[in-house]
């Protein structure tokens, strides 16, 4: 009778080793002037593949679309990241964002997805979210995005949209700085704070996904938000369509992506 019941345990033992093991899948989304790269950069990407978060692809931006390079496909916990054009709308970074979700779903049909957007990448993640129908996405995290919008927008437009024949001078003597200012007024439209006939204020009206939100936000508790997008456009609880739905966590450090920022997201990844 002893030799049946460990046999039996045995059994059932080996029956829960053979069950597919239940795995995540991460899509990074890059702010206004970064890339894939970034997460690296930042030293995020060691932190998340160190506690067994690999990379398993890149997606491109393609004049047809998007174009995925895979890597370590059969890594469990999956990390995927994109490389956008940053400087163009966020409609258009949201239709590419689109196509990325489709081909991620495809590929991991019965695994929960998880968004991440710094910045900017933020908000391109949740428009794809409002607009598109992404059933295996559980999750939007966002880092320092400015869901309400910026001034820094509004200045950046004020500052390229001067008039002909004087917008000649700075053409001519304004440098790189100012050609990138130029090509990006589409997205600073975008990014303009949220108000009755802008894309923020539509957006936020919107109904959203019925998942779960993190807001991970710049401050110290003396200061909350950072020289680029003000503490309460980064906390997605100011959003109408969200309110009291979005955990915050706060990181201190500046607007830009950080090895904090990657403890941060494990503390959520690992709940």
């Amino acid at each position: 009778m002893r030799q049946q019941h460990i046999k039996w345990l045995v059994m059932l033992l080996l029956s829960l080793l053979m069950l597919p093991s239940y795995a995540k899948v991460l899509v990074l989304v890059h702010g206004y002037l970064g890339g894939a790269y970034s997460w690296e950069q930042s030293g995020i990407g060691h932190v998340l593949e160190s506690h067994g978060w690999q990379h398993a692809g890149l997606f491109v931006s393609d004049p047809a679309g998007v174009r995925f390079l895979p890597a370590n496909p059969n890594a469990k916990n999956k990390v995927y990241t994109v490389d956008f054009p940053s400087e163009a709308p966020i409609r258009l970074q949201a239709d590419q964002l689109h196509k990325v979700l489709a081909i991620v779903n495809q590929q991991n049909p019965d695994e929960d997805i998880i968004l991440v957007g710094h910045s900017a990448g933020g908000v391109v993640a949740r428009l794809a979210l409002v607009t598109g129908r992404h059933k295996n996405v559980t999750a939007l995290i966002t880092i320092a995005s400015p869901h309400l919008g910026t001034e820094r927008a509004e200045q950046a437009l004020d500052v390229t949209s001067i008039p002909f024949p004087i917008a000649i001078i700075p053409d001519v003597l304004g440098g790189e700085t100012y050609h990138t200012l130029k090509r990006s007024q589409g997205l600073y439209v975008d990014l303009l704070p949220a108000r009755p006939g802008s894309l923020l204020f539509w957006l936020n009206q919107q109904p959203h996904p019925e998942i779960k939100y993190y807001s991970i936000m710049r401050g110290d508790g003396a200061m909350i938000g950072d020289i680029l997008v003000p503490g309460f456009s980064q906390d997605m609880n100011n959003v109408p369509a969200l309110r009291g739905r979005s955990q915050v966590i706060m990181v201190a450090t500046d607007h830009s992506l950080d090895i904090r920022d990657g403890m941060a997201l494990l503390s959520i990844l690992n709940k």
